[in-house]
């Protein structure tokens, strides 16, 4: 390594990434809505997108919340689920069992558009190396987002020794493609 990078690892409370880069020499940063939950003081607890500025070598977005976006996640666009999404406002949480199904619906499509906005942001932050790991996505999540966003490199967590089949697409910019390590 030339020189430490500044790091910035979004959407991370475990702190397994931001210890995995500071053991190679970095000067590395977690943030997430929620505390880190090894009590560092090399975490912020905040919205991403209000330190994505502060002069970042590499952002990797991890485990931003993508459950609006995803394959999985689809079916309640169009069929609300009988409980409340944890990303509802709590007066809409609240309100859920009585809400009409339109207004249900509508607030999916709401929570759809946030989580689109979280993602684009993330990828259009000034920070020249990027990375965004987001499960396959879904037509109406991909339509929300840049139109410039390349397609994703989909890794299994097989190939790096892990014995889990689990597809996961990572968005790169600025950065090579990961290869297999078994």
């Amino acid at each position: 390594m030339s020189h430490p990078l500044r790091i910035l690892i979004g959407c991370e409370t475990s702190g397994v990434m931001r210890r995995a880069f500071a053991a190679r020499g970095h000067d590395v940063w977690s943030c997430d809505l929620l505390p880190a939950e090894d009590a560092t003081n090399r975490h912020m607890i905040c919205d991403i997108r209000e330190v994505l500025h502060l002069g970042w070598d590499l952002l990797a977005v991890m485990h931003p919340p993508c459950t609006r976006l995803c394959n999985s996640g689809v079916r309640w666009l169009h069929v609300p689920p009988t409980n409340a999404p944890a990303e509802a406002r709590p007066d809409e949480r609240a309100a859920w069992p009585d809400l009409p199904e339109d207004t249900r619906r509508a607030i999916m499509w709401r929570l759809l558009d946030e989580g689109a906005a979280l993602f684009s942001a993330c990828w259009r932050a000034p920070i020249p190396r990027v990375a965004v790991e987001n499960p396959v996505m879904h037509r109406h999540g991909r339509a929300r987002l840049p139109a410039d966003l390349p397609k994703p490199q989909i890794v299994q967590p097989w190939w790096f020794g892990e014995p889990v089949f689990k597809a996961t697409g990572l968005y790169l910019r600025g950065l090579a493609p990961l290869s297999a390590t078994k």
